[in-house]
């Protein structure tokens, strides 16, 4: 029991941070010395398990079943994932009440964490050819197209909210790279925490009389993300680990790329927010821009020995 209760405060530790734009679980899960073990897992993860389900009947069919998901570690990634699904739920709500009475503010935390976890990985990127060049250039590109696109609140469509689950999980497990930073310039991250805010709520008041359409209603999408982060582990994290393996630093100069143009967006937001500037909130917002980039900073200072940009695939 010790040592599943101190894998699930790891998880704790990893949702915390991977639900901040800019702040990498991966980070997190090699500072607690598990991320080989994670990635060990994910890569055992073996979808051809389910064809043993109708064996289960039996108790040597279960034996068996057992047995597999033993030798891929599932246990260890369930308890891991609760970890990181509590975080999720208790860090969204204070999140979500932070967008509601100070916008501005906290857009302009997210510019400094982007812009710093761009400055960390475009320190130990060589983008020295051509092909490189074009790979960070496509991918501001990309990002300022398409952050300026999105809908950070509001609907979405489901389609779209499970290509952000499989992109955002493929993320998650990479140091240095946020997922909750993907969520955010698709456009789905404030809408994301509005629908598990309101899906939590509805669970908790159910027992007392709740409504189940105040339940299913933010749900379906909650469970179509939780979908897409699922097939993004079997699918989208694997198509990462080998881009990186053909070319790791064209990769990681298109994810560069990708959090440049980003900046768009919190930049956007915050004005949209923001109907009078005064002198107190331009300092507000310079100060959060600043706290930002120091936690990451902080955090890649910590871990520069680590050397993550070596071990980074999935």
């Amino acid at each position: 029991m010790r040592e599943w209760l101190s894998i699930y405060l790891k998880g704790v530790c990893m949702g915390s941070a991977d639900i901040v734009p800019g702040v990498s679980g991966g980070t997190i899960a090699l500072i607690a010395g598990i991320y080989d073990r994670l990635i060990a897992a994910i890569a055992a993860l073996d979808p051809r398990i389910l064809a043993s389900i109708p064996g289960l009947t039996s108790a040597a069919g279960r034996a068996e079943f057992r047995a597999d998901l033993v030798e891929m570690d599932v246990p260890f990634l369930l308890v891991l994932g609760l970890g990181v699904g509590t975080a999720f739920v208790l860090m969204s709500r204070v999140i979500h009440a932070a967008f509601e009475a100070y916008p501005a503010v906290l857009n302009g935390f997210f510019f400094g964490l982007i812009a710093a976890s761009a400055v960390v990985i475009y320190r130990v990127t060589d983008v020295d050819t051509p092909a490189r060049i074009g790979a960070l250039l496509a991918g501001a590109v990309l990002a300022f197209l398409v952050s300026g696109a999105a809908e950070s609140s509001g609907q979405a469509s489901l389609l779209l909210v499970f290509l952000a689950g499989a992109i955002a999980i493929s993320a998650m497990v990479l140091p240095g790279i946020s997922g909750a930073a993907f969520l955010y310039i698709l456009g789905q991250y404030q809408f994301m925490l509005d629908a598990l805010t309101r899906f939590t709520d509805a669970l908790v008041a159910l027992p007392s009389g709740g409504s189940l359409d105040a339940v299913v209603t933010p749900g379906v999408p909650v469970v179509v993300f939780m979908s897409g982060a699922f097939v993004g582990l079997l699918t989208m994290a694997r198509v990462v680990e080998r881009a990186l393996e053909r070319n790791r630093m064209a990769t990681l100069g298109f994810l560069v790329g990708l959090m440049i143009g980003a900046l768009r967006l919190p930049v956007e937001e915050a004005a949209a927010a923001t109907e009078v500037w005064t002198a107190g909130l331009i300092a507000a917002i310079a100060a959060a821009v600043v706290l930002g980039a120091a936690v990451v900073l902080g955090f890649d200072r910590y871990t520069h020995s680590l050397d993550y940009t070596e071990d980074a695939a999935v």
